[in-house]
């Protein structure tokens, strides 16, 4: 369970990474649930008169705000979607089914290591510097106000024999890991039929990483 990351915040480094314009409002660099960051999906054509670009950053909250909440302290709750059951679990299912997949620009994330007894947060990244795209899904929400409010939540898979993220958590916990985008698959995860997404959802090679 990934509950706190860096995300990338520098204009340029996003830029140049991600193709896109880091939006306004998503500024802050560590995040947890509930905290505004930003996320990269396929755009609607409906909003862009119908000639949409190949993709586009929105400001967003950590965490997934299904449209039947009642108020937004759901997102605390619901920051990482098991790939297991995605397609099932009410808070994720029509984010699923309606295509809203989308990559979540990181510097890094953190997660407890427990070989000591204790846990010591730990900061992972990509052994080559570069910025993470994580898999993620996206939904808007009508607040009480009034206002659309748009979310996200990290996509995850099983890493019990994942040499890196198996060592972190709790020993008796199941072991889990982020899923970490291939620089040449961003494009084909925001656009690919929703019968091929879960061909996506791979661990991401412990060589490629750093903590």
């Amino acid at each position: 369970m990934c509950s706190h990351y860096q995300a990338t915040i520098d204009p340029e480094l996003y830029r140049r990474h991600f193709g896109v314009e880091l939006p306004e409002g998503a500024e802050q660099h560590d995040l947890w649930p509930g905290h505004g960051g930003s996320f990269i999906r396929r755009p609607r054509p409906e909003d862009h008169g119908g000639a949409p670009p190949e993709r586009e950053a929105m400001a967003g909250l950590f965490g997934l705000i299904p449209h039947w909440a009642k108020d937004s302290t759901i997102s605390r709750r619901t920051y990482n979607a098991r790939s297991e059951t995605v397609a099932e679990k009410p808070s994720y299912r029509d984010a699923w089914r309606l295509g809203r997949r989308c990559i979540i620009p990181a510097d890094a994330i953190f997660e407890p290591d427990w070989r000591s007894g204790k846990a010591v947060a730990t900061r992972i990244a990509r052994a080559d510097g570069k910025p993470m795209g994580l898999a993620g899904i996206w939904t808007g929400w009508r607040s009480p106000d009034g206002r659309i409010v748009r979310s996200y939540s990290m996509l995850t898979i099983n890493a019990d024999d994942h040499p890196l993220m198996r060592q972190f958590h709790k020993p008796q916990d199941e072991k889990r890991i982020v899923v970490i985008l291939p620089d040449e698959r961003h494009h084909d995860w925001l656009h690919a039929p929703l019968g091929h997404a879960a061909g996506f959802l791979q661990q991401y090679p412990a060589e490629w990483m750093s903590s």
